[in-house]
């Protein structure tokens, strides 16, 4: 008996594609969407490099000026020429919800997960085959309708989901489950020959504690034991255990709801001047406050600030309150305190410049 049939869709270098595709100039080359690399002196990041791009050693986050570098030096070997763009958030939200107005054509239950990927759930269609059948129409008009590509993966809940969309790109479909007995031993099967980092909850901390007990792979986290990974991890090790088995039981949300909002600025220069940060925090918290009251939220909970270093490094400091708050001004008190520290050796023994400032909201209370 079929409990779930989940898809996950997630948009091929989307705002890249999206540019490539609304200018004929652009096709066929190398594209790059985000900060200003102002010829290698730029302080932003990449949102998003296209495949072509991605050859080079390009990749999202990266900084831009290394990004920069990169396609100069690509160009030295004779490659083209990459073309670095701003980005219009405006034109690919429209696009985004294009595309998921066609995908609601197919699926009654939809979460918008971020702008360019989303969940929906197949599993009126009675199959795993018929779901990846369906899977392939909506990529045929997304492909058609819309002129972009998708990959889409496919399986029992959002985990496997996810973890499959990412295994064919770009334009892939990966299909793991069955309607039988055999669809744990086929989901177990597919995850285990993967890298440790593919499972969602295992970052670079957590992937070199696993590695100096030689697990590298999904199969050996499959192996060790959940009362080890609890020792080691905490609740989170268990949970680790069971995604190692494709185990998930999250609900598919029908709306979308930011779980944080956030603004950061990355400075022109590296600085340590007190006035300049604490005024910059400020007008953050007053942009990130802007758009916390669009949102269909009561309140938050939790205050989070971003310091990074002219070194690159990065470090992030939070408040939870016990009760849910909504004041602009108790989010600027908080923000404020958190960030205070910095400005002297509590929070910044060696007085490093700074390059970057980041404010969140998290746990928003609907």
């Amino acid at each position: 008996m079929i409990k779930r049939i989940i898809a996950h869709l997630d948009m091929d270098a989307f705002f890249a594609s999206v540019e490539e595709r609304d200018h004929e100039w652009l096709h066929g080359l190398p594209i790059v969407v985000g900060a200003d690399p102002e010829d290698g002196r730029g302080r932003g990041v990449v949102s998003t490099a296209n495949y072509k791009a991605r050859k080079f050693g390009i990749h999202s986050a990266m900084p831009i000026s290394t990004a920069w570098k990169l396609a100069k030096e690509a160009e030295k070997r004779g490659d083209t020429k990459t073309e670095f763009l701003r980005p219009c958030f405006e034109r690919y939200t429209e696009v985004s919800q294009s595309i998921f107005s066609l995908i609601r054509e197919f699926s009654s239950l939809v979460e918008e997960a971020s702008v360019d990927e989303v969940y929906f759930d197949l599993t009126h269609q009675g199959s795993f085959k018929e779901a990846g059948n369906v899977a392939e129409e909506i990529k045929n008009k997304i492909r058609t309708q819309i002129n972009l590509t998708c990959s889409v993966g496919i399986g029992p809940n959002k985990l496997v989901a996810k973890i499959a969309s990412d295994t064919q790109k770009p334009d892939g479909l990966t299909v793991v489950g069955a309607d039988d007995e055999k669809s744990q031993e086929i989901i177990s099967a597919f995850l285990s020959r993967l890298p440790v980092r593919k499972i969602p909850g295992i970052g670079p901390k957590t992937e070199v504690i696993l590695s100096q007990h030689n697990i590298l792979t999904v199969k050996h986290l499959q192996q060790s034991s959940p009362e080890w990974l609890t020792e080691q991890f905490g609740k989170g090790g268990k949970d680790l255990y069971e995604k190692a088995y494709g185990k998930d039981e999250d609900p598919l949300r029908e709306e979308y709801e930011s779980k944080s909002i956030g603004e950061q600025e990355t400075f022109q220069q590296d600085t340590s001047d007190a006035g300049f940060l604490l005024d910059r925090l400020t007008i953050l918290c007053g942009e990130v406050y802007r758009r916390f009251s669009k949102e269909n939220a009561r309140g938050f909970r939790t205050i989070v600030i971003t310091v990074r270093f002219h070194d690159f490094e990065t470090l992030t400091r939070s408040f939870t309150t016990k009760k849910t708050v909504s004041s602009l001004e108790r989010f600027k008190f908080e923000a404020l305190r958190l960030f205070t520290p910095f400005l002297d050796r509590r929070g910044n023994p060696t007085r490093k410049l700074v390059r970057l400032l980041g404010v969140r909201l998290e746990k928003l209370q609907r």
